[in-house]
């Protein structure tokens, strides 16, 4: 995508304090919600910054898996495990948000040197702009990011499975059942009854 140079700056602007806002906004909020939802407007104006690079795959890929996947998954893994209590004091407090602030501040200040000394400005031997993005990229997880390729998806099967064990938590018995040979049966968990089963459950214990 090519634009002008002041519409670029200003765009770049624009995407830069949304990211800094919406990011401020996820750790600063005391709703937990609210900051998942500003966590997916992290993603949206990082994905805008991806496309002003010319990067669409990644831009794409950015909106699709971060704010489609990613994101909606952490909205429902909060909406299965959060719940209403009241939480107490933790005492000396005050030392744990000075620690989490110079952790913070540390690297921050070690990305601001990162960005002072690398050296942005475009060589002219550079390589010319890639035309079809998605085959190079496909050809490079093919060939030289193959095995993190196919272990991130172990690991996304690996976070699919704990999801599935979180949301059927309330089915699992205190005593775990056995057979005769005394093997436990841990695996075996009852399966969630329909509307209409319930209720056929419901008024046969009541006629009884």
């Amino acid at each position: 995508m090519n634009l002008a140079e002041g519409v670029q700056v200003v765009s770049f602007a624009i995407l830069a304090g949304l990211v800094i806002a919406t990011a401020l906004g996820v750790v600063l909020l005391p709703n937990i919600v609210h900051s998942a939802f500003l966590l997916g407007g992290v993603f949206i104006s990082i994905s805008g910054i991806y496309i002003l690079l010319n990067a669409d795959f990644v831009a794409a890929a950015q909106v699709l898996i971060y704010v489609g996947a990613v994101n909606v998954l952490i909205l429902f893994a909060i909406m299965l495990v959060n719940k209403k209590q009241d939480y107490s004091t933790v005492p000396r407090r005050w030392i744990r948000k000075a620690a989490t602030a110079i952790v913070c501040g540390g690297i921050f200040v070690l990305l601001a040197t990162m960005i002072f000394i690398t050296p942005w400005s475009i060589e002219t031997n550079a390589p010319g702009m890639i035309e079809n993005t998605v085959v190079e990229i496909g050809k490079h997880f093919f060939s030289d990011f193959l095995l993190p390729f196919e272990l991130a998806s172990v690991l996304l099967l690996m976070a699919m499975v704990g999801a599935i064990i979180l949301a059927r938590r309330d089915f699992i018995p205190d005593t775990l059942p056995t057979t005769q040979e005394g093997v436990i049966t841990s695996l075996t968990l009852p399966e969630r009854l329909t509307e209409l089963e319930a209720r056929e459950l419901t008024a046969s214990k009541s006629s009884d």
